[in-house]
């Protein structure tokens, strides 16, 4: 209810704007002032990055690398039977000397209980939770349940389809020294890039995802945890209370609360966990719907504290309404053309020609973001990072605009329900891995 009341007053808000500033103002100014507000941003965010690089190459940063905390590495499996073994093995691999792994089965109905029994058997450094059907179900109680077996200062989460390269927590363990630092996030790449068109989108979704964080990085703004290759200390764990059980998103809730707690969130470009990128229309439809919702819901219910908390740096206070900004531009640019429009069948002064320029600015912002990701972080041509740019963005627009629409109605006019929609592992035909 209290989530439902809020968005509802936002949503109010955001169409009494509207009707007010097309009955007193030209539209066209709130469009410069959007699109010029999101450049601004984006070019501050740039402009930083290549500052702090250009400073850390005349004067690297002093990295502890004594620091060797023990690390709990925490892999929740739910019918995982195609990839939680080649995933374990995997892990097992690290350089890192200090870390033990725990397999968690949730309720499983295939064969991953006994898969991770036998791994469990044959590794010392491996430990299995089997949890009954009558657990709660939800990866946040999966990971508070294997919180009562931990051995670590550290948490670090994986999927269960989760590939790494050895040297992952040597690059990552070094950063998250810092009394401050609470938690960083791995960058995640998808695997299985060209399987199809679905899962290319996905990995230039992936890329661009890349180059925000390490904007907000660079920024010290709120960098966000992406719940596969999270790395956790247990004292910022514990000042929250652990995962929240009532949240569908438990990467996105987490990163909110310690950042209204205060605790730094750092990205690690350099050290990569791949995962496999969805196949199916369908399947994806489900995840990022899943994804949106908990991302809405999570600052309904924390929009108080973000904004009161004593603890929050402003940098991170003014990144995060910056961003909660985005899940409210499909609204915006909707209501905006029902409203012209509306004045233009009744033949009244509307301002018709400024709410495309709306649609047409956006894309060609965030058309020019893609190109400079791809070009930056994926190393494509400048006619091929301009390409996958265009058709990624209508693959964006397409995807994210009706769904972030949709989660809007529902979180109105419809009760909060907990579907995670689990994403089905073990689809993956080719690997970008085998091509390096």
């Amino acid at each position: 209810m209290k989530e439902r009341i809020v968005l509802l007053i936002i949503i109010s808000l955001l169409v009494a704007f509207l009707i007010v500033f097309q009955n007193y103002f030209n539209t066209l100014w709130a469009i410069v002032f959007l699109i010029g507000f999101m450049t601004l941003y984006s070019i501050y965010m740039w402009l930083v990055t290549k500052y702090r690089k250009r400073k850390e190459r005349k004067n690297p940063p002093v990295l502890n690398y004594d620091y060797h905390p023990f690390v709990s590495i925490l892999i929740p499996c739910h019918n995982e039977e195609d990839v939680i073994e080649k995933t374990a093995l995997n892990v097992l691999n690290l350089n890192y000397k200090d870390f033990e792994i725990i397999l968690i089965d949730d309720r499983s109905t295939d064969k991953t209980p006994e898969i991770v029994k036998k791994l469990a058997d044959e590794y010392d450094k491996i430990t299995c939770l089997l949890r009954t059907k009558e657990a709660t179900p939800g990866k946040s109680a999966v990971l508070n349940d294997a919180m009562k077996l931990i051995k670590g200062e550290a948490v670090l989460v994986f999927d269960a389809d989760a590939k790494i390269e050895p040297d992952f927590l040597d690059k990552m363990i070094p950063i998250l020294e810092p009394v401050d630092v609470g938690a960083i996030q791995a960058q995640k790449v998808i695997i299985n890039a060209n399987q199809n068109f679905l899962t290319k989108c996905q990995y230039n979704e992936y890329v661009l995802d890349t180059h925000l964080q390490v904007g907000r990085d660079a920024v010290r703004g709120a960098v966000e945890l992406r719940g596969n290759g999270e790395l956790i200390k247990l004292q910022a764990l514990k000042s929250i209370n652990f995962w929240n059980e009532e949240t569908i998103t438990d990467d996105l809730d987490m990163s909110t609360r310690l950042h209204v707690k205060g605790w730094d969130i750092r990205f690690c470009p350099e050290a990569k966990v791949y995962e496999e990128g969805v196949v199916d229309f369908y399947a994806l439809i489900r995840q990022r719907r899943r994804w949106v919702e908990g991302s809405i819901r999570r600052y309904l219910e924390y929009i108080k504290d973000v904004f009161t908390s004593k603890d929050m740096s402003l940098r991170v206070g003014f990144d995060l309404i910056a961003y909660i900004s985005e899940f409210l531009l499909p609204f915006w640019l909707v209501a905006e053309i029902i409203i012209q429009g509306f004045h233009f069948v009744k033949g009244d002064e509307n301002c018709i020609l400024s709410s495309c320029a709306v649609l047409i600015g956006t894309g060609i912002f965030f058309t020019s973001i893609f190109v400079y990701s791809l070009r930056k972080y994926a190393h494509f041509s400048a006619v091929k990072a301009f390409f996958e740019a265009v058709i990624t963005s209508i693959y964006f627009i397409t995807i994210w605009f009706p769904i972030a629409l949709f989660i809007i109605f529902k979180i109105i006019f419809t009760r909060k329900t907990m579907d995670w929609g689990k994403t089905h592992h073990g689809v993956a035909k080719c690997s970008i891995l085998e091509n390096n």
